[in-house]
């Protein structure tokens, strides 16, 4: 098991493309097998030992520290009076009780560069995780890790092949060849789950429209700076309340990215 890091989510969007359907609540808080993503996520890295998670919190910030205030409550058969509500006895063991949580106010129109150079102002960690609250995967943060202290870079991002979301048609001329559903696209996609040195804060200095994908990244990519962690197990995204559904129906038939018991 590798030494415990920070781990910074990134739950600050406002979550446009979820819709009416999702009642409202930012994306990360929407739910996958009756927990919202972000917890899947923080599951992932817990199983690997890491458990300090920081979150520069932006559009309805108050429903995530609601969330977490609330979090015992919410989770577990639970005995107390009327009168003593402060006088609560679980019943049953919390698995998550080890697991340590920032609450920061980032602004809401702060961009995700910014928000990751607040989050880690806040620790003194010389190494740090980052990721996207609406992305889950079975990624082997042991391994990712171990590369990214191997290659000495600043930057590490996981990079997946998805899969095209239509059948491909191959053709010589006019006439068909051969039809193939929906195969893997050869070109990656940034997938998250990063891994920054603290010397990264150098890349996003300035002020909060500091963007992570087309300053720092591209900053860090032209200085030989940054490196891809190649994945090729299970990741989703859910940018919409479709995809939200489709990890639900995944999670009824065993959840592919859950690798904690």
């Amino acid at each position: 098991m590798s030494d415990t890091l920070p781990v910074i989510l990134l739950v600050g969007g406002l979550g446009t493309r979820m819709g009416p359907e999702a009642e409202g609540r930012p994306k990360a808080l929407v739910e996958v097998g009756g927990r919202p993503v972000m917890w899947h996520i923080m599951k992932l890295y817990a199983h690997y030992g890491h458990t300090q998670f920081i979150f520069p919190l932006g559009y309805r910030g108050d429903w995530f520290r609601r969330y977490f205030f609330e979090y015992e409550s919410q989770t577990h058969d639970l005995t107390f009076k009327l009168g003593e509500t402060d006088k609560r006895t679980y019943h049953d063991a919390n698995r998550e009780s080890d697991w340590e949580v920032t609450l920061f106010d980032a602004g809401v129109p702060t961009n995700k560069g910014a928000r990751i150079r607040k989050a880690m102002e806040r620790s003194e960690a010389k190494t740090f995780f980052a990721t996207y609250g609406d992305g889950i995967g079975d990624v082997n943060i042991e391994a990712l890790l171990k590369f990214h202290r191997a290659h000495g870079k600043l930057a590490t991002l996981t990079g997946y092949q998805p899969f095209n979301q239509y059948g491909v048609v191959e053709t010589d001329g006019d006439r068909v060849k051969a039809l193939r559903e929906k195969p893997r696209l050869t070109d990656w996609i940034n997938a998250g789950f990063f891994v920054f040195e603290r010397g990264v804060l150098d890349y996003l200095q300035g002020d909060d429209s500091v963007d992570l994908e087309k300053e720092t990244f591209a900053r860090l990519a032209k200085e030989n700076q940054l490196m891809i962690f190649r994945h090729s197990g299970f990741w989703a995204s859910m940018d919409t309340f479709k995809e939200a559904q489709t990890l639900n129906e995944l999670w009824d038939k065993g959840a592919p990215w859950k690798v904690w018991s």
